[in-house]
């Protein structure tokens, strides 16, 4: 029996009219270069790679030097390929045009280029995140406002993870695929065909260290949680964090549950920690297309409007049914406190 490779999935894609051949090609390269980035991640302390960068990012996070690899492996890869008017990165002050000296192309490109990147030096999975955008008509020269558009425009997202196998995660509007990295040919091959999140789940995940900065509905619906069989939900539920998105929502998507990362108090002049462009619009979309949702815990994420390119939210994805009851607790709160 033939295998289907990355390539042969996107040719077939293309013949469907789902995608036309620069966002094949496009797609193509993006998975080139996590290849390039999966082999500097498995290399690990022999490739001199792990540790802090002695830099910092836009969110004034401590950068590791394989954040900083990943970033150009990204950017060099997508720069001359000629499929791409601008690109941003969650490494980024700003999104940066294609120079003018490589031919100029259609789409936009935003990354997280190594989420989860806390966890490297300790060799915990970690992974890179993408979306892609049509870039807006007439705009010669895109700026960070061409990507400010909702989750719902993005014509193609994905994740690649580096654990035991690399594997990348990819939607083009048409279900959510998977596909894994075979090291001795260099391609990726399709292994799962239209993941589905089971609508029901037992299983959360959540940073409970965070629990005393969060807000009334989110202590309600974690104590419901906890208290098991004998409480309110009627079951007991299991927690599981990895404090790497990649992963948990890649565990989510092979065998359902929640993932939460709510707004807290600690930091009140941000509305969450996670960033809608980089992260929760590409999983949302994702998610979604495996027939689970994808909610701030009030709105669908992806009919958010962004109103700057590094725009954090509250995140509450994976199962249809449980992320239905977070935001029941959220809407029962807010109807009570109008």
């Amino acid at each position: 029996m033939s295998r289907t490779s990355l390539t042969r999935f996107l040719i077939q894609q293309q013949h469907a009219g789902r995608i036309n051949a620069d966002l094949r090609q496009l797609i193509a390269v993006v998975a080139r270069a996590c290849t390039s980035i999966s082999i500097a991640v498995s290399k690990g302390a022999l490739g001199g790679v792990l540790g802090e960068a002695g830099t910092g990012n836009v969110q004034g996070e401590a950068q590791k030097k394989l954040d900083v690899i990943s970033n150009e492996i990204l950017l060099e890869a997508n720069a001359w390929g000629g499929h791409l008017a601008a690109c941003a990165s969650e490494e980024m002050d700003h999104s940066q045009p294609v120079p003018d000296i490589y031919p100029r192309g259609d789409f936009l490109l935003l990354f997280d280029p190594l989420d989860g990147s806390s966890n490297i030096d300790v060799n915990v999975s970690v992974g890179t995140i993408f979306s892609v955008l049509r870039c807006p008509t007439n705009v010669e020269l895109p700026g960070d406002e061409a990507f400010l558009q909702p989750g719902s425009k993005q014509i193609a997202a994905g994740y690649c993870i580096y654990g035991p196998s690399t594997q990348l995660v990819l939607s083009v509007g048409h279900g959510t695929h998977a596909f894994t990295l075979d090291r001795e040919t260099g391609e990726f091959v399709l292994t799962t065909e239209n993941m589905q999140i089971p609508a029901a789940t037992q299983e959360f995940a959540i940073n409970m260290s965070n629990q005393r900065h969060w807000e009334a509905p989110m202590q309600g619906y974690v104590q419901d949680l906890l208290a098991g069989k004998e409480g309110a939900r009627g079951k007991n539920f299991n927690m599981r964090w990895i404090a790497s998105m990649v992963a948990d929502v890649h565990r989510i998507l092979t065998r359902g549950g929640i993932f939460i990362y709510p707004c807290d108090k600690k930091e009140p002049d941000r509305a969450g920690k996670l960033r809608l462009m980089y992260e929760a619009n590409p999983m949302g979309l994702l998610v979604e297309q495996a027939g689970g949702a994808a909610s701030t815990g009030r709105e669908r994420i992806l009919d958010m409007q962004p109103n700057h390119l590094h725009q954090r939210v509250p995140v509450f994805l994976g199962s249809r049914e449980e992320v239905a009851e977070a935001v029941r607790y959220h809407q029962e709160h807010d109807a009570k406190t109008a």
